[in-house]
């Protein structure tokens, strides 16, 4: 489901109205816990969190045209997903962001490489999603990136 809008207010503005509170909800959450560099933007059509082209020109290696993507929000048909660059591209991350999971929420994980998926709208555990967006600041996550790109 590709996002209504073109800019961050325009999709938060443009969400259906069972969807509108727990993804907004969401986004404050991330916005509120992003280390500094990161941004809020368009991201290939959607609602992401990026690091702009002032501190990484180069872009995304996929397509230089969009700057390098870290996370990103979509309200898709039978959840919101929420996706995190990090936890794919980390093993150690991942590791924890599963083994706290449980401790956050009853909902049962449902996750993708680095999709996760709540059906479950009451049950977003949004402590976690914070903390899990302090974990990687942006120089640490061009890192990881450059790392995995060399490959």
């Amino acid at each position: 489901m590709k996002a209504n809008g073109k800019t961050v207010n325009e999709i938060l503005s443009n969400l259906p109205k069972d969807r509108s509170e727990p993804f907004s909800k969401l986004h404050v959450v991330i916005v509120k816990n992003l280390p500094d560099g990161f941004e809020a933007a368009i991201s290939y059509g959607g609602l992401g969190y990026i690091v702009p082209y002032t501190i990484y020109p180069a872009g995304y290696h996929c397509k230089p045209s969009e700057p390098l993507p870290f996370a990103g929000l979509a309200s898709q048909k039978n959840s919101i997903n929420f996706y995190h660059m990090g936890i794919y591209a980390d093993p150690k991350l991942l590791e924890w962001f599963v083994t706290e999971y449980p401790k956050h929420t009853k909902q049962k994980l449902d996750m993708g490489k680095s999709c996760i998926r709540f059906k479950r709208l009451d049950e977003i555990p949004h402590k976690l999603i914070g903390d899990l967006m302090k974990k990687i600041s942006v120089k640490e996550w061009i890192n990881i990136y450059e790392k995995n790109l060399k490959k």
